[in-house]
């Protein structure tokens, strides 16, 4: 995938945020997304917005967009990959 591909993607993205946050759930804080990580059984993550820039986490929005296309069966974000891979890729950003 390009960098024009990529940036097409994080600013799909961010779009479907701005629509979100008029529904935004009040255990969201500003400034953070719910996504739902997993492969039978999805569990939610609240992660700062600042990983959508963030090479690691486009890897896994990379992903998203090959299995779901932006149509998500849990209604929000989900990316399909092992909660255990999820939760080493968002430690390892948190040290950055």
């Amino acid at each position: 995938m390009g960098i024009c591909r990529m940036h097409l993607l994080v600013s799909n993205l961010k779009q479907m945020i701005k629509v979100n946050n008029k529904h935004q759930r009040p255990d969201v804080p500003k400034g953070h997304l719910a996504v739902y990580v997993g492969d039978i059984q999805k569990k939610r993550f609240v992660v700062p917005l600042s990983y959508l820039d963030q090479p690691l986490f486009q890897d896994l929005l990379r992903r998203s967009e090959e299995e779901y296309d932006f149509s998500y069966p849990t209604g929000g974000l989900t990316i399909p990959c092992h909660e255990e891979a999820f939760v080493k890729v968002t430690a390892s950003l948190r040290k950055s």
